[in-house]
């Protein structure tokens, strides 16, 4: 009987790393990108105000971040990276924002303070309800959500689990970028 539970709990946790495998969040690539909604902007142009950074964005090259932990430090890495990604081309008019899905009424505050303490330039950070946007379908089992789009569509997707985003992944997300900016 305690074998056959240790079988099952066995299978079920290799199971479970299957799943993670798989983890599918948000539309994706060659997908096009379900259209606006409003977060309320925490930095930016539109700092304190619910304002749409799709419409803002356009067809430009464009990275969102889709994340449910404020804290986790590789977060923080992949959102100095893109900020320097989106700086470095201007020129493309690239832009990119960070959706925090929560509803914390402190994480405002927060995200002021991981703003200033970064030197962020470009990227903007905005919360909305821990949801998400609906149309987005972004999974409940994914702590970041990564979307790389142009003329709104969806050129690279990635999905990672509460802990899961390690700096090799940042890595690849960034190199990544040139597949929506122009070639130089």
């Amino acid at each position: 009987m305690i074998r056959k539970l240790l079988a099952a709990a066995v299978v079920a946790v290799l199971g479970g790393t299957v799943v993670a495998a798989d983890l599918k969040s948000g539309p994706q690539s060659g997908e096009k990108v379900p259209g606006p909604f409003h977060p309320l902007n925490v930095t930016g142009d539109d700092a304190g105000k619910k304002a749409c950074l799709f419409c803002k964005n356009g067809d430009n090259p464009v990275a969102v971040i889709f994340a449910r932990t404020a804290t986790d430090p590789n977060v923080t890495k992949l959102i100095k990276a893109l900020d320097a990604a989106t700086e470095k081309n201007a020129k493309a008019e690239m832009g990119s924002f960070v959706v925090y899905l929560s509803g914390d009424d402190k994480l405002e505050a927060q995200l002021k303070d991981v703003a200033k303490e970064a030197g962020l330039k470009k990227i903007v950070l905005s919360i909305e309800s821990p949801e998400g946007p609906s149309k987005y379908k972004i999974s409940p089992h994914a702590d970041v959500t990564v979307l790389l789009y142009k003329e709104r569509v969806v050129a690279a997707n990635y999905a990672f689990g509460k802990g899961k985003l390690t700096e090799k992944d940042v890595e690849q997300i960034v190199a990544d970028v040139s597949k929506i900016t122009p070639a130089k």
